[in-house]
């Protein structure tokens, strides 16, 4: 049974601080949605540094359509395409919209995009139509822009941020949630924070996976805590899988920006023969979930464990300058980018599914909103296109802000009535919270991965349920333990739901099952309340 709370605590002798609202993580969701809070007291919490985001560690860059021979309209279109039947066209259609105005004021608060000639230089991706890429910084954009926003947010007194707080549960007020149960990491002392507003925007959870380009924070902490919460949670069965990691012994899943075959490098495999043109008309920059079935098929096809990218026709001086990280990091493993080849196989990235919100933020709890990778809009659909996530992070963001602004009052508290929980745990059995976690992204990877069938998702769920039989019987006092039971929640949620899905649509692809069943469901969504479609 999972818990209500993970930890058990009696509000009465717990330190406690008041601000108006809660933001739950340091990306470029939480801080837009900071920005966006004038007159507001905004604290927002990192259980690590901005290092340690998604955001930081984004390569290929903004997607956005303010070049002269581009549209929202066609962005829009695009987004709708990759998604594969379960896009919002509402969704879409505004963030494109909404983003171009976003950019430009990223630009007018000084932030500078990469330029060619006096001009901002487009970037092209699989599923574009058009080249409509920003980045800054070659392949480091995400970095530029989340220690640029870093800097914006620091600038202001009413935002206060702190690091190494992490997110236990959310409490529950008389009207919806009204604020949260943290943990100190340096101290290990549970701290209140109460709030008018609380905002999840605290990334994905790619940790599930074996195989993942996340950061190691990266554990799905706020989805889970959302969904204890009673909040819903949707499109869980769509995770995308970026089709080129580098794959070397002792490297880590280092991404290798699909931007990379924008610019002409090609996918080769271990016979050296490229591969691409027999699975898409696109070829190379077909869609991600397209390609990375493409390339578990050379690999099976082949008996590798990886194919290659090829930047041969690149020369390296072009390659240093437009794609610095991926150059100096290729050069540290010992690989010369513009003469050997470079061995890549996907890795878990984003989640399309998420918190299931509104188009301004609004959750099924109130008082309790969400933006960026931890929410669903319905942007993405059945599969993300790329580079579309940093800009819906920027759009949101703002919404929400002015959503709170509109909803909350200044200064007003929500009232936490005295709340004496215990769960019936011990601190004195033993449960290994580091094999917990790798026996789940194990499982997940191996059943729940790039291709799934009924009988592999049936065994993850069975075997995800009968760990969770003793697995939350465990209290935790440490952010590590709370990581392991959220990403044993949202393993279990994700399996069923990719049961439940009996068809192969986007990212989510069946070996049993054909493409699109009219009898699938529309979209699943979830909460404690059960599954149920729409």
């Amino acid at each position: 049974m999972i818990p209500e709370y993970l930890v058990s605590f009696d509000t009465r002798f717990l330190p406690c601080e008041e601000v108006d609202v809660l933001i739950v993580g340091g990306g470029i969701a939480g801080m837009r949605t900071a920005l966006a809070l004038p007159r507001r007291r905004v604290l927002l919490i990192m259980k690590n540094g901005i290092e340690e985001t998604s955001t930081c560690q984004a390569q290929g860059g903004i997607a956005c359509a303010v070049g002269s021979d581009d549209s929202p309209a066609a962005h829009a279109s695009d987004t709708i395409a990759a998604g594969a039947g379960l896009t919002d066209p509402e969704a879409a259609r505004l963030i494109a919209e909404e983003g171009v105005a976003r950019v430009k004021e990223l630009i007018a608060w000084g932030f500078r995009f990469d330029t060619s000639h006096g001009t901002l230089h487009f970037g092209r991706e699989g599923g574009h139509s058009a080249s409509r890429i920003l980045h800054a910084g070659g392949d480091t954009t995400g970095r530029h822009l989340a220690f640029f926003l870093a800097r914006r947010v620091a600038s202001q007194p009413h935002i206060q941020v702190r690091s190494g707080l992490f997110l236990v549960d959310l409490l529950a007020g008389e009207e919806g949630v009204a604020g949260a149960l943290c943990l100190d990491a340096a101290s290990g002392s549970l701290i209140l924070i109460r709030a008018s507003a609380v905002v999840i925007a605290s990334g994905g959870a790619g940790q599930m996976f074996q195989e993942t380009t996340n950061p190691a924070s990266i554990t799905g902490d706020g989805q889970a805590a959302a969904f204890r919460r009673g909040a819903e949670l949707i499109d869980l069965e769509f995770y995308q899988f970026h089709p080129t990691t580098l794959y070397l012994a002792g490297a880590p899943r280092f991404l290798i920006s699909e931007a990379v075959r924008g610019e002409g490098a090609m996918l080769r495999n271990a016979r050296g023969e490229q591969f691409m043109a027999n699975y898409a008309k696109d070829g190379d920059l077909a869609v991600r979930d397209v390609v990375a079935r493409a390339i578990i098929d050379q690999m099976k096809k082949t008996a590798s464990n990886c194919v290659y990218l090829d930047f041969t026709r690149m020369s390296a001086s072009h390659i240093k300058a437009r794609f610095p990280h991926i150059f100096s990091t290729c050069r540290f493993y010992g690989l010369r980018i513009e003469k050997d080849l470079i061995p890549v196989r996907p890795a878990a990235h984003y989640w399309m599914g998420g918190i299931r919100t509104d188009l301004n933020g609004q959750t099924s709890v109130r008082n309790l909103y969400a933006c960026g990778e931890a929410a669903c809009t319905g942007l993405h659909g059945a599969n993300r296109l790329a580079s579309n996530s940093l800009l819906e992070g920027l759009v949101m963001g703002a919404r929400v802000g002015n959503r709170i602004l509109e909803t909350v009052r200044q200064g007003k508290r929500r009232r936490i009535p005295c709340v004496r929980y215990q769960f019936p745990q011990r601190a004195d059995i033993h449960i290994d919270r580091e094999d917990l976690k790798r026996s789940v992204r194990s499982l997940m990877w191996r059943n729940v991965g790039i291709i799934r069938s009924a009988e592999g998702l049936e065994e993850a769920a069975e075997r995800f349920q009968n760990w969770e039989s003793y697995a939350f019987r465990k209290e935790f006092r440490e952010p590590a333990g709370f990581e392991s039971q959220n990403m044993l929640i949202l393993a279990g949620l994700t399996a069923k739901s990719a049961l439940a899905r009996r068809e192969s649509r986007g990212a989510h692809f069946r070996s049993d099952c054909g493409e699109r069943q009219a009898s699938a469901p529309k979209r699943l969504v979830v909460s404690l309340r059960g599954t149920r479609e729409i």
